[in-house]
């Protein structure tokens, strides 16, 4: 009977031990205050419609992917992202681009009548992590304002370097995507006339 007891004993600490040494979750956004360049300051309202931007399978998933060297990448069981990413860039560039121009995002939601919102569509092609060195984001984006058949079709590299740690990196990424969701408040300023 001693034993048996000895035994539940050595196993409960063990088990306290390993849950002792178990990683805590952390979660990251890449929403948060976007940085207003040069805001419209026309008294007309400007409307977007900053469309659910598409991601790359290898990265649509809550934890994040990063790179570990040629070929090879690890999913963080420990580090998620809070949302889903898609919509962690979306919600990024929605916030920048509307920062930048003063403008209202009315994706699914009804707008008044007679206004002409920019669509804007953001195709992720590469979305990489790797922790130590550099955040990347290429993307494919485009502008067309409702009612147009005039478009305007652009690509962005943005490669920011990050030091250690994966709040660093998470930081590259969302400094990337600032950079993105400027490129694109530029873009609709331009209009499609004025190119990339």
């Amino acid at each position: 009977m001693k034993l048996i007891q000895t035994m539940s004993c050595l196993g409960a600490a063990a088990l306290l031990a390993a849950c002792a040494t178990t990683e805590n979750d952390h979660f990251y956004t890449l929403g948060g205050e976007a940085t207003a360049a040069a805001a419209a300051s026309s008294s007309n309202k400007i409307y977007i419609e900053m469309l659910a931007a598409n991601v790359p399978a290898q990265v649509r998933r809550k934890q994040l992917v990063v790179t570990t060297g040629a070929g090879q990448v690890d999913m963080l069981e420990h580090h998620r992202w809070i949302g889903p990413l898609a919509d962690e860039i979306s919600q990024a560039l929605s916030q920048q681009v509307s920062a930048e121009l003063g403008a209202i995002d009315v994706y699914r939601t009804p707008y008044p009548p007679g206004a002409a919102p920019y669509r804007i569509s953001t195709n992720i092609q590469r979305f990489e992590s790797s922790p130590g060195q550099y955040a990347l984001v290429d993307a494919t984006w485009s502008v067309r304002q409702v009612g147009s058949d005039a478009v305007l079709t652009c690509r962005s590299v943005l490669r920011e370097p990050v030091g250690q740690g994966y709040e660093a990196l998470v930081a590259g990424h969302r400094a990337a995507l600032a950079k993105l969701g400027s490129a694109i408040a530029a873009g609709v300023r331009r209009g499609p006339a004025g190119g990339c």
